[in-house]
């Protein structure tokens, strides 16, 4: 075998998503790191949620079942990345911090010709500087008693919707106690919490796309910023703007109901 034939670790591809793309559930039998070079991302497994700035990128073992979409106009930058040829074994799926110089590298990875000498001497940089981030997510299950399912896709798509369960109930024909039951039963937390978790969780691709939090916060439900921003802190214990602060600078802040 020359060095032209041999085997690459990594493979960059980029697609450029309108408004609404997803590409349903799916695996590779590669690593992959989703990172959008534009734009926002959110990658979902079936454990958790992951909503993606250009400051993130996320590790997905291979052939670990996900699905990734756009909210608004982005570019995915992936790279694909052989089990065999990649000293990282991350079992779970991992958030890596995107900073400049990994960008860079993407694109120098992406770029062709690259003699092998120099692919492989990229390819261990790559893996310097895959450097894991905290990042909490934010999730949810839906329920699955039909009347309170039918309660909770009603909300996913208009998070601002005030109704109390006892009007929802009326609506879907059941009790508001009834309906109380299932949440909790299903989903493991009451209706109220779940549907706090709901408007953050919508709330997440605008942040990440940097939206005013005073647009975002009323968009999914909230009369002022600053209880939306303190509902943000005690779920996550940051707020919105430290939680997608670039890597290296992330971290609590010190004030829970500060508007940033």
């Amino acid at each position: 075998m020359t060095d032209s034939d041999a085997p690459r670790a990594v493979f960059v591809a980029t697609f450029p998503m309108a408004p609404g793309t997803r590409f349903d559930w799916h695996t590779h039998p590669d690593h992959q790191l989703a990172w959008a070079s534009s734009g926002v991302l959110t990658v979902v497994t079936a454990a958790a949620t992951w909503v993606l700035p250009p400051t993130r990128a996320l590790w997905i073992p291979a052939e670990l079942r996900h699905e990734t979409r756009a909210s608004g106009r982005a570019t995915m930058r992936t790279l694909y990345i052989r089990p065999d040829l990649c000293p990282v074994s991350w079992a779970e799926p991992t958030p890596v911090g995107a900073q400049p110089l990994l960008a860079e590298l993407i694109a120098y990875l992406a770029s062709e010709p690259l003699d092998p000498e120099r692919r492989t001497r990229a390819d261990a940089v790559l893996v310097d500087l895959l450097e894991p981030v905290t990042m909490t997510t934010i999730d949810l299950r839906l329920p699955v008693e039909p009347r309170a399912r039918e309660v909770a896709q009603a909300l996913a798509e208009d998070p601002a919707d005030q109704r109390t369960l006892e009007e929802w109930g009326r609506h879907v024909g059941a009790s508001g106690r009834t309906l109380a039951r299932s949440f909790r039963a299903d989903t493991g937390v009451p209706f109220g919490r779940w549907r706090t978790l709901l408007r953050l969780q919508a709330a997440l691709p605008a942040l990440a796309a940097a939206e005013p939090v005073g647009n975002v916060a009323r968009h999914v439900g909230y009369e002022t910023p600053s209880a939306f921003v303190a509902a943000f802190h005690r779920e996550t214990g940051m707020t919105p703007a430290a939680y997608f602060r670039a890597a290296g600078s992330t971290g609590p802040s010190s004030s829970p109901d500060a508007v940033d």
